[in-house]
């Protein structure tokens, strides 16, 4: 019997007035969140990625310390509220959120949710950019969790997220820990990188032979005039197929079965973990 997975991603804008606080912000953009978290569920979707800070904007093209305060712990009330939906849809879920370790300690963290509630863990963000526009290092502290795979009732489960997309290093890292799945959930705006967004990521599919689910925002985010979230969520194939694409506009929810049984069967057409040669390699490591 094939291993078949229904994959959804939500694709949201998250406009908000600057008056309002942290506090009403973030209460607005997950109530937004929920009608399509509700239609995934009802749809049957079995593992569901939600986009990068689903519940909030994407403040870093400020540095802002207000947005400190939208920083939580996790596990904690987002990931709670979310494990209640899991629970009542059978519907494993990675649920980004801005994490608040300790007093003036953040990541940029995605929980793993399973199907029966079951909080299994969390990745945190181990690549974080700082550029014009991107002031990532002001909020978040790079990851310390390494490459975590979890397992849940339908599949293992990597997670990448946003600029880590560019590193192919974790993405290997992933793979060897098993992963069947990888979710990327991304705010990423028009521009520079647009063009890599259909390339990297089909790419580490390939050599890892794995399924990758990216995810992203759309829209604009006012006071900030970093351009627009193009959207374009995806799910792709070991073999770098689109099974499913969404817009680069509007809010939705982007499905895709896979089948876990194809890894199996591309990797024994590419043999790219029997050929690998990592006596070789120990100066990547050394080359700080």
């Amino acid at each position: 019997m094939p291993r078949n997975v229904k994959v959804g991603l939500i694709q949201m804008a998250t406009p908000f007035d600057p008056a309002w606080s942290v506090e009403r912000i973030k209460k607005d953009a997950l109530e937004k969140h929920l009608p399509l978290i509700e239609q995934a569920g009802k749809s049957g979707v079995q593992i569901l990625g939600l986009q990068e800070i689903f519940n909030g904007p994407y403040f870093c093209p400020s540095q802002d310390p207000k947005w400190y305060d939208a920083a939580e712990s996790c596990p904690g009330p987002t990931t709670e509220l979310m494990a209640g939906y899991a629970k009542k849809y059978d519907m494993a879920m990675v649920v980004p959120i801005y994490e608040r370790d300790l007093p003036g300690v953040y990541y940029n963290t995605a929980a793993m949710i399973d199907a029966d509630g079951t909080y299994l863990g969390k990745y945190r963000k181990n690549h974080i950019p700082h550029t014009n526009g991107f002031w990532e290092k002001y909020f978040f502290k790079p990851g310390n969790l390494g490459y975590p795979v979890f397992n849940t009732r339908y599949g293992k489960v990597g997670i990448y997220i946003c600029y880590d997309r560019h590193f192919p290093e974790g993405a290997r890292l992933l793979g060897l820990n098993g992963a069947e799945i990888v979710f990327n959930p991304s705010a990423t705006v028009a521009g520079l990188s647009q063009y890599l967004w259909k390339l990297e990521q089909p790419a580490h599919a390939v050599a890892n032979g794995y399924f990758v689910a990216a995810s992203n925002r759309v829209g604009t985010e006012a006071p900030w005039n970093i351009g627009h979230f193009y959207g374009s969520s995806y799910i792709v194939d070991p073999r770098g197929n689109f099974l499913a694409m969404g817009s680069e506009d509007k809010d939705e929810l982007v499905i895709a079965t896979v089948d876990l049984d194809q890894i199996e069967e591309v990797r024994k057409t590419w043999q790219f973990y029997r050929d690998r040669r990592p006596e070789t390699y120990g100066d990547m490591a050394k080359l700080l």
